[in-house]
């Protein structure tokens, strides 16, 4: 099993930028690749960005060129920087993690095993 710690989410204006932070915890061998999901209220949970356990990155067309997905293997953590934000950004942010060996589509919510509770971003105009 896997835990999972979000942190980093807040309240911020337009156009300015905050860093997400997730660590995993427990059975980290299992941890393959790592993602950030958001979900806003009223809406499907949308593909942020996922790094693969090789470092190669994954990114949603709504965020491309502003956030950027990162990874501290030593410490299991995951980081998201999200830069020039826009009020669109508005959702709960939400860690996941793939397990090792398992089949995996880096924007599929179902390729991920484990999950952490969400942090709230809120962009104000």
């Amino acid at each position: 099993q896997v835990q999972l710690e979000e942190s980093g989410g807040g309240l911020v204006q337009a156009g300015a930028a905050l860093k997400l932070s997730c660590t995993a915890s427990g059975r980290t061998s299992s941890v393959s690749g790592m993602a950030w999901f958001r979900q806003a209220p009223g809406k499907e949970r949308e593909f942020v960005a996922a790094i693969a356990r090789g470092g190669t990155t994954y990114y949603g067309d709504s965020v491309k060129g502003r956030f950027t997905i990162s990874r501290d293997y030593a410490k299991s953590t995951v980081n998201l920087q999200m830069n020039n934000l826009e009020p669109k950004d508005t959702a709960v942010y939400t860690c996941a993690v793939h397990r090792l060996f398992s089949r995996w589509e880096p924007g599929l919510g179902e390729s991920y095993a484990w999950w952490g509770q969400g942090t709230q971003v809120t962009v104000s105009s």
